[in-house]
């Protein structure tokens, strides 16, 4: 038997739809490995996390919120009320992001029955698409001007648009003292370069031409079409944003319209094939997810204790009572009597009865 050219080209799509699948399901590997982080410790092992922060330094100083780094090796600096120096800044997000990529790119190698159903669906999506990829394009109008606003509406999800206004809104926190705002600026940039460096990767790997280049969809044709860019990018602040607001869903809605939008725009514009804003926008969901639950899992467990706490306190020998602003990684009783306090800075107002 006997293999001609076009059998190895089509051996070829299979293997490089495979990998491609592995790297689909990797973003959400990755983003389920980071929610698992804080399961991984007790609760024992997090007050005794806290129990060192407070035992190790005086109250107040820098080192007391440095835990053993064994537990963890990122250095997430981005809880409320912190403003980093943009040159400390710079360097922790740039750290971040190689532990980032580590994350995503060895997540295949880590797949189990809890995420084995983002292997198979991803997967099967891709496939599906890539097969009808060329038949989605001819339904469209194709015109010039559908070329021409599709060009223009995709503007939304480029570089030069969403890196100023995750920038800003950085600027904007640190200005006006918003802690939420701070921690989207710099969460949005540490998703966009990880979207930006998993996209060029993979962009180099399949090499496919887009609608209009030669050959249109033809992997290893030296085109730069599969994932989309503006896709990924543009879901994975859209997806870090639903996060960050979990609980207004108009917030979600806005944003996942529009990354909706951009996506669509980039077929209308002959710049990409279905199968390859699919690819980009699952990987962009995924990798949003990815550091908002890794962000929120390193402060569950290394910046838990810093939480204050509210404490009723009654001093009944002076007839006096008050409240106690505690910090702590376990609640305390409310006391009657001498005040105690647990781990950290208390602070006691006293309020004479009358």
């Amino acid at each position: 038997m006997s293999f001609g050219l076009e059998d190895v080209v089509k051996a070829l799509r299979w293997a490089a739809m495979l990998t491609i699948t592995m790297i689909l399901a990797g973003m959400a590997a990755a983003s389920d490995d980071g929610t698992d982080a804080a399961r991984q410790l007790t609760p024992q092992a997090q007050s005794e996390v806290g129990q060192s922060g407070t035992e190790s330094a005086p109250a107040g100083s820098a080192s007391q919120t440095q835990p053993p780094s064994a537990l963890d090796r990122r250095d997430r600096i981005f809880y409320p009320g912190d403003t980093e120096r943009p040159k400390t800044l710079i360097r922790k997000l740039f750290l971040n992001i190689l532990l980032d990529q580590e994350d995503i790119f060895t997540s295949p190698f880590h797949v189990d029955h809890h995420n084995a159903w983002a292997w198979l669906l991803s997967g099967a999506a891709t496939g599906g698409l890539i097969a009808a990829d060329r038949h989605i394009a001819d339904s469209f109008e194709n015109s010039r001007g559908q070329v021409r606003w599709g060009g223009r509406i995709s503007n939304i999800g480029t570089s030069y648009t969403l890196i100023p206004i995750v920038a800003g809104s950085y600027v904007y926190g640190a200005w006006r003292d918003n802690a939420k705002a701070r921690e989207i600026g710099v969460l949005g940039t540490e998703s966009l370069l990880d979207s930006l460096i998993v996209v060029e990767i993979l962009k180099q790997a399949a090499r496919r031409n887009r609608p209009d280049e030669k050959d249109p969809g033809e992997f290893w044709g030296g085109g730069t079409s599969f994932p989309s860019g503006h896709s990924i990018q543009v879901w994975a602040i859209a997806s870090l944003l639903a996060h960050e607001y979990k609980h207004k869903k108009i917030v979600g809605v806005t944003a996942y319209s529009l990354a909706g939008i951009v996506s669509a725009s980039r077929i209308a514009a002959q710049k990409h094939f279905a199968a390859d804003v699919f690819a980009g926008g699952t990987m962009g969901w995924f990798i949003g997810r990815y550091v908002y639950e890794t962000h929120m899992s390193h402060l569950a467990h290394k910046h838990a204790w810093l939480t204050p706490m509210i404490v009723p306190e009654i001093q009944s020998s002076q007839r006096s009572y008050g409240v106690a602003l505690v910090f702590g990684g376990a609640a305390p009783t409310p006391s009657i009597g001498p005040m105690t306090t647990s781990s950290g800075i208390t602070t006691f107002s006293r309020f004479p009865s009358r």
